[in-house]
């Protein structure tokens, strides 16, 4: 099994780490002064004082404009929607509220954006088969 490492600017730790590992669970790693780790789903975030990247809302996915870069997870439905629920209940800024699209298609996936405290956008995906994260 290979993991996923993924290192990027953040503006605040504090925040960042209230919102990795308080908001969605991650467990938190190695740390110095000026960056963090986490745990984000069995991948690796590098989470580093810094200026973000620049986000525009740009990629057209169905209907929606979504903010890119970006960058996310896909999760089996069960545990996405545990996390929809509990995000739901923290009353979380959605930029794209959790919804299923292209249902009854190949790739049909539920999904949900937000964004991390320093403007990170993040799609968590949750699929019904697994199988189905590479359907054409």
């Amino acid at each position: 099994m290979s993991i996923f490492h993924f290192a990027f600017n953040v503006t605040d730790l504090e925040k960042t780490r209230a919102f990795y590992g308080g908001v969605l669970g991650c467990a938190e790693g190695r740390s110095t002064d000026t960056w963090v780790d986490f745990d984000f789903f069995g991948h690796q975030l590098s989470c580093h004082l810094g200026t973000p990247f620049q986000v525009e809302a740009t990629g057209l996915v169905g209907e929606h404009k979504v903010p890119m870069p970006h960058f996310g997870v896909v999760l089996p439905y069960s545990e996405w929607r545990a996390l929809a629920d509990k995000l739901e209940s923290l009353d979380l800024d959605f930029v794209l509220k959790p919804q299923t699209r292209f249902a009854g298609q190949p790739g049909e996936q539920s999904t949900m954006f937000f964004m991390d405290p320093s403007g990170n956008p993040i799609e968590v995906k949750g699929l019904a088969d697994m199988d189905g994260a590479f359907a054409t």
